[in-house]
């Protein structure tokens, strides 16, 4: 048993941006599958998915945004939608002009978890 995906949690904690890059973007391809989800929410990855959010790096904040669609559901949309993350997320859906590509992964996250 490799524990991947704690693997890649544990690269979150890193304070070298290139492994918090090459954790959360491992989480984000993982946790399309629901029992890596599910994985990944009972490690305690959910609050290191979101600090990324605030990165510096675009591809770490891309990968973030990315994870937290997957990892949204009924039972942890009350830990990820808490004001300050949904205000963030806000921020990115109307940075269109500054990045798209956080824009229109904001949207997304918006459409499918808060407008519907």
């Amino acid at each position: 048993q490799l524990n991947i995906l704690e693997l890649f949690l544990d690269c979150i904690t890193e304070p070298n941006e290139r492994l918090v890059e090459f954790g959360v973007g491992g989480i984000c391809n993982s946790c399309v599958d629901p029992a890596n989800a599910s994985v990944i929410t009972q490690c305690g990855g959910i609050p290191l998915v979101v600090q990324c959010l605030s990165s510096p790096v675009k591809n770490t904040v891309n990968y973030a945004l990315g994870a937290l669609y997957y990892l949204c559901n009924p039972s942890t949309k009350n830990e990820i939608l808490k004001p300050d993350v949904h205000r963030i997320i806000r921020d990115y859906s109307a940075a269109g002009a500054v990045n798209s590509s956080f824009s229109n992964l904001a949207n997304a996250f918006l459409d499918k978890h808060v407008n519907s």
